[in-house]
């Protein structure tokens, strides 16, 4: 799958150093991926959602949530946002 973009991963990072072994293990198991379902990501990444138009994988344990929304056809993964557990449960993402 193609990623877009890394740079939002590397953001999450700068602001929850945490994140940064979680968020490559992800960002290396996607970009080998070749994902057409939800249920295809769920094989490789079990915690993940469909969320209305998004896919949100749990990150780090269930504390992070990492928002996207795929394209399979074109096999593109766009990074919608990274949130907090806490942040997720606002839903102020969603608008």
């Amino acid at each position: 799958m193609r990623i877009i973009s890394r740079k939002a991963l590397k953001n999450a990072v700068q602001q929850h150093k945490e994140l940064e072994g979680p968020l490559d293990t992800w960002y290396r198991i996607a970009k080998k991926a070749d994902w057409t379902s939800l249920n295809d990501i769920r094989n490789t990444w079990r915690d993940t959602d469909g969320v209305g138009m998004y896919t949100v994988f749990n990150i780090k344990g269930n504390h992070y949530r990492l928002i996207t929304k795929i394209n399979y056809k074109s096999r593109i993964v766009f990074i919608r946002r990274i949130l907090t557990h806490a942040e997720y449960d606002k839903n102020e993402w969603k608008g």
